[in-house]
């Protein structure tokens, strides 16, 4: 018999082709620079909402632990390991945003997008109003849909920029295959129940979803124009 986390990848299975195909017109070659800088402000935007997330999930979860919940034990011990592998991922987008020729005030200083405050928000939401596990499934999602091991190598190509521009996507790649599949093993272990796997699957299927939207979203963005009577910009590092 298949197992939660199984029966999960099934379920995304369903929203996988629309997110390839936004991931896909996202990453293309024209104007990938601007491109590029938006998403890790964007990704910046999303990501520095990981720790505290898992932080108010912990909290919750061992508050539970006193009511005989048995998904609390598992549950703490997974949060207590995963928040140290995550802390200070924020701060490496912000150092690939500085090195591809942007600003952090960039990704700091305007309102994040109603679609990341609906990814990220919504799990603050299950976590105080219905259960801490939800949690899981948002963790699915940013983890099983990384950047694919050849992206790095791709925007180098197509922008020029240095590798200390493209640590996060580098470091993802290598990451997060691990880090998915100690979560599948979790979920595979854990006591959840018809209810409470029901509440994985909505978290990860939103997730998914708003994510896709997301990059929908950035790969409408363009360059901006040259200046009146100038000739087209080379990408940072490219001799024309």
């Amino acid at each position: 018999m298949a197992g939660a986390s199984a029966r999960l990848r099934t379920k995304l299975l369903l929203l996988e082709p629309e997110f390839r195909g936004a991931t896909h017109h996202m990453w293309r070659s024209e104007g990938l620079l601007p491109r590029y800088r938006a998403y890790l402000c964007a990704m910046h935007a999303v990501i520095r909402a990981s720790v505290p997330l898992m932080e108010l999930a912990l909290d919750r979860t061992r508050a539970r632990a006193a009511t005989g919940d048995p998904l609390a034990g598992p549950l703490a011990a997974y949060l207590e390991e995963h928040i140290r592998e995550e802390e200070g991922h924020d701060a490496w987008l912000l150092e690939d945003l500085r090195a591809a020729g942007g600003s952090p005030e960039d990704a700091l200083g305007p309102l994040p997008s109603p679609l990341i405050a609906s990814l990220a928000g919504s799990q603050y939401y299950w976590i105080e109003h219905h259960h801490p596990v939800a949690l899981l499934g948002y963790i699915a999602v940013l983890e099983g849909y990384a950047p694919a091991p050849g992206l790095t190598g791709r925007i180098a190509r197509h922008t020029g920029l240095p590798a200390a521009a493209l640590r996060t996507v580098r470091e993802h790649a290598a990451l997060d295959t691990e880090h998915l599949d100690e979560l599948y093993a979790l979920l595979d272990r854990l006591p959840l129940g018809r209810d409470r796997e029901a509440a994985v699957a909505v978290s990860a299927l939103h997730s998914l979803d708003a994510l896709t939207r997301l990059f929908v979203r950035l790969g409408r963005s363009a360059p901006a124009p040259s200046p009146r009577g100038a000739g087209p910009v080379p990408p940072m590092g490219v001799t024309p």
